[in-house]
């Protein structure tokens, strides 16, 4: 269900998600148990992103006779915002190992806070299926945005965002640059620092995760 202020919003309150966030979140979180949690997280966050995915009709041979079965209807791609996307698309491939795996490469001037693109891979046929952009934050909103440009610019018509923490401020961003754009979060945090970042956060889910800070 959308969420009552954002339209294009959809935090997922599962008790195993808010229990992992909540170890995601500590500090003394060490890089090697935060990369398991996150990918722990990202795959219960996958059910409720694709509940929606259309299917096809097929057939089988079991062990004892033919039956009709479902099977998704259009090739899925995950696609995460380098580099601590990572960690979200190795979870959400987990779950979906037949998925094509695509990057985009992004980093936030911390001057001016806008993305600069470094690096962009996306399979010929991306826009046959569904996308799921991944990113751990929804900050300014600004590489999210950027990203989802990339994707509509390679003709892209259902791309589903799946962050662990979002600001308003980047939620409210991302319904401005595009509307139908579905979010997905496990925490609507409080609001954006005075240098952008989330609060209360997790910090830097890229240092974080790759243990480089």
């Amino acid at each position: 269900m959308p969420h009552p202020d954002h339209p294009n919003l959809h935090v997922l309150e599962h008790p195993l998600i808010q229990d992992k966030l909540a170890r995601i979140r500590e500090i003394g979180t060490p890089p090697g148990f935060f990369r398991a949690l996150v990918s722990e997280v990202a795959g219960l966050m996958v059910f409720q992103v694709s509940r929606d995915l259309p299917l096809r009709a097929d057939t089988v041979q079991t062990p004892l006779e033919t039956t009709k079965v479902f099977r998704l209807a259009a090739p899925v791609t995950i696609v995460p915002i380098l580099r601590a996307g990572i960690g979200l698309a190795d979870g959400v491939a987990s779950l979906m190992p037949e998925a094509r795996v695509g990057h985009i490469g992004l980093y936030r001037d911390e001057s001016s806070l806008e993305p600069v693109s470094y690096y962009c891979k996306l399979p010929d046929d991306i826009a046959d299926g569904p996308v799921f952009l991944v990113d751990p934050m929804l900050a300014t909103g600004g590489s999210a945005a950027a990203a989802v440009k990339v994707l509509r610019d390679h003709g892209c018509k259902d791309i589903r965002m799946v962050c662990l923490v979002a600001a308003p401020e980047g939620v409210r961003a991302m319904a401005e640059a595009d509307d139908a754009v579905q979010v997905f979060t496990a925490s609507l945090d409080r609001e954006l620092s005075d240098v952008g970042y989330i609060l209360p956060g997790l910090g830097d889910a890229g240092d974080r995760m790759f243990g480089t800070r």
